[in-house]
């Protein structure tokens, strides 16, 4: 979705220091490139254009451990999810979960016990049968490894073993999202094998660090560190993809990453900056994909530990009030995002189409500063480089901002240091990103507004609320949807009204993809996951 703008003056000389900031960075590295660079054009070795059953996706950069009882990274994921299965799977685009390794389930009346019926038949890719056995032994090792999935699953109090085909989660406490839970990639079921892996009682986590031992319909063949991510067929499953050979490889310079899908030599191009998207639009061979996701971009503002101005919420409203969305979107995105209305992102359940949106106006926003007895307010606002587009945002809520009379100094800091901070509240506003693991809205309202949750945990804009925290808590015992939803949606009109985060966008997932590529599916939980086994050339 484009649109065309008028922009005020100040924020036309932002944007235009903003862009040469950006094109700056996008210039070919023809000098000084990296050795591990300069291999990354020559390996896989190709032909102009990529074999039918050949798929080679240009990623940005290498990845960190592959264990699905560690990783919380999407990056990651992309190579594992299509190594392993799950109890159940998201079904097609949609946020919805169907059978997956389980044909069937049932939940006792208090939500504690969990009881799947496995498929026959499932293999992993050494031939051996997933079991009964094989899922009590993945979630006893996430619980006794206590790294990433560990805090989802520390619900988990046991799993019993029925029979080869039935096995029974039994819960501390009633956790509706838990079904949800399970179709993330950290539900992937692991041999039990790996413990001949093991080493000083790592629970084989060493190996899988740089390994896959799943049932999925591919299993990693090759992981050539800096340069490429090679998947095979796992040759023990029923599908047989279309796909025999899929290469993740790593391409850390966008417009390297283009010419090589330009050229043919990649089929998908994930680092392309979408500036530079506007080139595929008559491209016969390229087009660019484009869906809504439920990636948020917001605002941290520090309710209780930033400058005392922000316990006031007239100055937190002010704050969203001095803001032009679609301006901001255009300047940021390209426009191709969407203003969020509320926390809860669109095309997730709970989210409330007839919530109270912010809008652009400065003088509601004078007046609010006004009633609040604040002047010559000066703000810093934390961000770091994790980010493309942070620097022009940082920018251009400055601009905005400036309109009011409050003064946003930029404080940009390493991505290990922003985080650092943002766990001790070390901040007045701070730039941020959220998406969910799992499709359900405690992904957003209880994380982001249990007290609870203080800094990293979720609640980084350390704001207390007795009564969201009632509600949002109760939301979180019941098995109720709709009753589920009604008290979420009580606790969004509060949280919007008090404006503990500035509400930016929501992002569309961009894709650029050779026209050749048949099959892919966008599903908003999965960001970045491919569908491989459904794929084709």
């Amino acid at each position: 979705m484009r649109r065309l703008l008028h922009l005020p003056l100040s924020l036309i000389l932002v944007l235009a220091l903003a862009l040469s900031a950006c094109s700056s960075t996008s210039q070919p590295q023809t000098e000084n490139k990296p050795a591990e660079q300069n291999e990354q054009t020559q390996a896989p070795e190709q032909s102009a254009s990529t074999p039918s059953d050949t798929l080679v996706v240009a990623i940005s950069s290498d990845q960190g451990t592959l264990d699905p009882a560690v990783s919380m990274d999407n990056s990651a994921w992309k190579i594992t999810y299509p190594a392993y299965q799950r109890l159940v799977e998201y079904d097609g685009a949609s946020t919805e979960v169907k059978p997956g390794l389980a044909k069937e389930w049932k939940v006792s009346p208090d939500g504690l016990e969990w009881t799947f019926t496995l498929n026959e038949g499932f293999k992993f890719a050494d031939g051996t049968p997933v079991t009964a056995d094989a899922v009590k032994f993945t979630f006893d090792r996430t619980l006794a490894i206590k790294k990433g999935p560990y805090d989802v699953y520390s619900v988990i109090q046991e799993v019993k073993v029925n029979s080869p085909t039935s096995v029974t989660f039994v819960l501390s406490k009633n956790f509706p999202p838990f079904l949800s839970t399970l179709a993330a990639n950290y539900g992937g079921i692991v041999n039990p094998k790996v413990k001949e892996k093991e080493q000083n009682g790592d629970l084989g986590q060493n190996f899988l660090a740089s390994n896959t031992m799943g049932s999925g319909p591919y299993q990693l063949e090759e992981w050539k560190k800096g340069q490429y991510f090679k998947l095979t067929p796992n040759p023990h499953h029923p599908a047989k993809p279309a796909l025999k050979t899929v290469y993740f490889k790593i391409i850390s310079d966008p417009t390297a990453q283009r010419l090589q899908l330009e050229q043919g030599e990649v089929d998908i191009a994930e680092g392309i900056p979408v500036e530079q998207l506007g080139a595929f639009e008559n491209s016969p061979n390229i087009e660019v994909l484009q869906n809504p996701s439920l990636f948020v971009d917001y605002v941290y503002v520090n309710t209780s530990k930033g400058n005392e101005a922000l316990k006031d919420k007239r100055v937190r409203q002010a704050l969203s009030y001095a803001i032009d969305y679609d301006a901001l979107t255009e300047a940021v995105q390209q426009g191709y995002a969407t203003q969020m209305r509320g926390p809860i992102p669109k095309g997730l359940w709970g989210h409330d189409e007839s919530a109270f949106q912010y809008s652009y106006d400065v003088e509601k926003a004078k007046s609010l500063l006004a009633e609040a007895g604040v002047s010559n307010l000066e703000l810093d606002l934390l961000y770091s480089d994790n980010k493309p587009w942070w620097e022009t945002e940082a920018l251009t809520l400055q601009a905005f901002f400036a309109e009011i009379g409050v003064k946003l100094n930029l404080n940009k800091v390493a991505y290990a240091t922003s985080r650092e901070m943002m766990d001790t509240g070390d901040f007045d506003l701070s730039l941020g990103v959220w998406s969910p693991d799992f499709a359900d809205p405690f992904m957003f309202m209880n994380y982001w507004f249990d007290s609870n949750n203080f800094g990293l945990s979720g609640n980084r804009a350390f704001y207390k609320n007795d009564q969201v925290d009632q509600l949002i808590r109760q939301a979180a015992t019941i098995n109720d949807q709709a009753e589920r939803t009604k008290l979420y949606q009580q606790a969004q009109q509060i949280v919007i009204e008090e404006a503990p985060y500035l509400y930016l966008y929501q992002k569309d997932s961009l894709l650029p993809v050779s026209k050749q590529v048949k099959g892919y599916v966008y599903n908003p939980m999965l960001e970045g996951i491919y569908n491989l086994a459904d794929m084709s050339k």
